[in-house]
């Protein structure tokens, strides 16, 4: 059953397109991966299907339902959530109170979800600001999303920035997410992070080039697209 379909999706830029009739489908309960190199529009592509950038042309369904011209808060209510490269820090909010903003958790939950992602509990009690490193703040959203058990969860470079959180642990994060129920659209230039996918796309010149076994595409990268000398987005 497909839970993401994107027809035709066109984004225009001041240069030219970064998106150029990108088409693809996600279905419902898989790990879908998709790989490409720097500046080909994977962040791009995840900003769209959030609801941060807008399509020149093209449509977006979930679930069967349009959402090209829903908000990003009425795509976070019907199940979408995005780990984004660079998460945003908040001032004045603890990290307990951010995890706990539409769930009901108690401390001790959130402790344990701490603990997941590489985090002490103690860090319960630290501000979601500034005072984080880059890869503190990655932790802090994985975690987000581990709380929220998104129908949909768009995980941009999940392990750009983590220091403290091995690729070991990140995978076994990943597919515990997607055990609990929820669909993953990850997103990477790494072929060893695409690998855990149930499907694989290879992404080049904002386009969906070919989808298919996480193996077969993975190594299709290493031998294509290593070249393209495209804009970052």
């Amino acid at each position: 059953m497909i839970l993401l379909s994107l027809k035709h999706i066109i984004v225009k830029k001041e240069r030219g397109k970064i998106l150029d009739r990108l088409s693809l489908n996600v279905n419902k309960g898989e790990i879908h991966a998709i790989i490409g190199t720097n500046g080909v529009g994977k962040t791009t592509l995840a900003n769209v299907i959030m609801g941060l950038e807008k399509v020149s042309n093209g449509r977006i369904k979930f679930q069967n339902k349009d959402i090209t011209n829903l908000s990003v808060s009425k795509r976070a209510k019907i199940g979408i959530k995005i780990l984004q490269q660079n998460p945003p820090s908040f001032e004045g909010i603890k990290i307990r109170e951010y995890l706990k903003v539409g769930n009901e958790l108690s401390i001790k939950d959130i402790k344990r979800i701490l603990k997941k992602v590489g985090l002490p509990e103690e860090y319960s009690e630290r501000f979601l600001d500034d005072t984080l490193s880059g890869g503190e703040r990655k932790r802090v959203e994985i975690a987000s999303i581990l709380t929220s058990n998104p129908k949909l969860a768009i995980l941009d470079e999940p392990d750009s920035g983590i220091d403290m959180l091995s690729i070991s642990d990140l995978k076994k994060i990943i597919k515990e997410l997607n055990k609990e129920g929820t669909t993953i659209l990850l997103i990477t230039h790494r072929g060893e992070i695409a690998k855990i996918a149930d499907v694989a796309s290879l992404m080049c010149n904002g386009k969906i080039k070919k989808t298919g076994n996480p193996k077969e595409i993975s190594s299709l990268f290493k031998k294509e697209c290593k070249n393209e000398l495209r804009r970052r987005v």
